[in-house]
């Protein structure tokens, strides 16, 4: 996949030269696009690759876009796109003034996102692995059928702008990158002058304690909030995943250097309340969790790749260092 930096030059060479789009270093090294709004290529045809590897060619903007994939129909209302979306994916939340929408569901009949006459269908990769019959319907038609699914943190931004140069909102996609970036980097700044940092365990998972990798969007949670991670360098359980195991056996291990145990809510983990995680077995030895500092925080805010992730850093923060 080609870095935010590359994707931005190559947009770069399609604009006028009299469009030239300000820029400055951000306080944390990313670019930042200042505060003025960036013209958008009117001239030239827009090409990049998906994540499956398909040459995506961009003549006009798609107007009639269906998403598969709830963070997708989040991430194009925030940038401006909502117009365009004529349809979501079963359990789509956020954002509100989305619900009214009509749903399509990729393990049901692809004759209705046909019916709907969309111009485009945005995926990740696991709806195709899990449908592979329905997406080859879509594709058969002559429907254009877009996967992205930005595996790390650094992949956020290709992501994004990605959105924005399908649905004609690349400006707007930087400028919320721009705020995005800021106020990260002003919660790390905060984190970053903290003497006492607490050591912080992160659960995904009740289901064999499980944890995350160092590159995961929770692992780099900790980072912005100035917490120093329990468990830095695991392997993922499979490839391309950034969940790990660790089990209770280590845990145990670690309790005693642990300062605030962070549970993630949501589909992956359903502890209900601090009660229920001090009566686990063996949690009795873990001196955070008996002493209630715990947090409970939505997958939502702290594992998607939605804009929402900025809240979930601030919540932790806000917790680590009230």
């Amino acid at each position: 996949m080609r870095s935010v930096f590359q994707l931005i030059l190559f947009l770069f060479l399609l604009i006028p030269s009299s469009c030239s789009v300000p820029e400055k270093e951000a306080a944390d090294g990313r670019r930042d696009f200042g505060s003025e709004t960036p013209l958008a290529p009117q001239l030239s045809v827009i090409s990049f690759t998906d994540d499956e590897d398909n040459l995506i060619v961009i003549e006009k903007p798609f107007v009639r876009i269906i998403p598969l994939y709830s963070a997708h129909v989040e991430n194009l209302f925030s940038i401006g796109a909502g117009d365009a979306v004529m349809g979501i994916p079963r359990g789509t939340n956020d954002p509100p003034e989305a619900a009214a929408l009509p749903v399509f569901d990729y393990n049901g009949d692809p004759e209705y996102v046909i019916a709907a006459e969309a111009d485009l269908v945005l995926i990740r990769p696991f709806v195709r692995r899990q449908s592979p019959a329905y997406i080859a319907e879509i594709e058969r038609v002559g429907i254009t059928v877009v996967s992205l699914y930005p595996a790390s943190f650094e992949d956020f931004d290709d992501y994004i702008l990605k959105l924005g140069m399908l649905s004609g909102k690349l400006p707007e996609a930087q400028e919320k990158l721009s705020a995005f970036h800021r106020e990260l980097a002003e919660i790390r700044k905060r984190g970053e002058g903290i003497i006492n940092r607490k050591v912080v365990f992160f659960e995904s998972t009740e289901n064999e304690i499980r944890t995350v990798t160092a590159d995961s969007l929770p692992a780099r949670a900790i980072e912005f909030a100035g917490g120093i991670n329990a468990t830095p360098s695991l392997p993922p359980i499979s490839p391309g995943s950034t969940i790990a195991s660790f089990g209770v056996e280590n845990l145990l291990a670690i309790a005693d250097n642990i300062d605030v145990y962070v549970v993630q809510q949501g589909a992956m983990n359903r502890t209900p309340n601090l009660e229920s995680l001090k009566a686990r077995p063996a949690f009795s030895a873990v001196n955070a969790v008996q002493d209630g500092q715990v947090l409970f925080i939505s997958e939502r805010l702290i594992s998607s790749v939605t804009f929402q992730y900025l809240e979930g850093v601030k919540i932790l923060s806000g917790y680590l260092y009230p």
